[in-house]
């Protein structure tokens, strides 16, 4: 099902996710629907650290990798601390899904045949990155800390710099996250994104004002970053669902105070 973003939600026996129409790589962003999680993590939960049984969260990782054709033992993940690193990874940082992550990082880059990268999320944005031409990949879990570190353009530079990747032939997609309607901020998380931009259409994208408070979009100043980073705008997607409006079908750490489970968003090289 098209959601009129460009966006599909898929559905392969009880799981729903949803894939980017323009990265043609191996991808999911997941929902929270369709697994066999229970309580505050039902059902597709993906988050190892939660609290949730690792069984459980180990047949999530199996359902949703099987539904993409990869093997869930395959998959590089890390140990997300809000900041700006971007790690280049191989096989061997294959760890099994309730393993905890070996490395700090919120983004992960790679080009070796085999690999799956997946980042956790829920509210933070979840950008995926393909380059077709060289066969490379990255999955980046961007918050508004590290969007205000650039960790989007610091994930295009460490594809140049790691794979030879040109800039203008890597596809980007920002999935579902809480968008500008909920995110409300106070000024410390406005200003970090004002010091990101000069211009002021760019500062009106990226934050607006209303009484006493802002709200903040981080899939607009994310979008900006890429392009600052070299991608072309046609070569950007983005999700227009908020987590935070969509309970229903996805974990918000708002929402539920932080009793939740954890999406993810996964790609593999082709």
């Amino acid at each position: 099902m098209d959601l009129g973003c460009g966006f599909t939600e898929n559905r392969s026996g009880g799981l729903v996710y949803m894939t980017a129409p323009n990265i043609v790589a191996p991808h999911a962003f997941t929902t929270r629907l369709g697994g066999v999680s229970c309580g505050i993590y039902a059902s597709l939960n993906l988050g190892a650290a939660s609290g949730d049984s690792r069984g459980n969260v180990e047949a999530n990782y199996v359902a949703i990798c099987g539904a993409l054709g990869i093997c869930a033992d395959n998959l590089v993940r890390a140990n997300q601390v809000h900041g700006s690193t971007v790690l280049a990874v191989t096989r061997a940082g294959w760890t099994a899904p309730t393993d905890r992550a070996p490395h700090d990082a919120d983004g992960l880059v790679t080009a070796e045949r085999g690999t799956a990268l997946a980042v956790l999320v829920a509210d933070c944005a979840p950008i995926l990155l393909h380059d077709p031409v060289r066969g490379a990949v990255g999955a980046v879990h961007a918050g508004w800390r590290s969007t205000a570190a650039d960790i989007a353009g610091a994930a295009a530079a460490k594809m140049a710099l790691e794979f030879g990747c040109a800039p203008a032939n890597i596809l980007a997609a920002i999935g579902p996250c809480i968008s500008q309607c909920c995110f409300e901020t106070g000024s410390d998380v406005a200003e970090a994104m004002f010091a990101l931009f000069s211009a002021p259409h760019e500062r009106e994208r990226v934050a607006r004002r209303q009484g006493g408070k802002y709200f903040v979009d981080l899939k607009a100043a994310n979008t900006l970053l890429l392009e600052r980073a070299g991608l072309r705008a046609e070569n950007i997607s983005v999700s227009d669902e908020c987590t935070r409006c969509g309970g229903d079908k996805y974990w918000s750490h708002r929402a539920t105070q932080g009793h939740r489970g954890s999406q993810a968003a996964i790609i593999a090289v082709p």
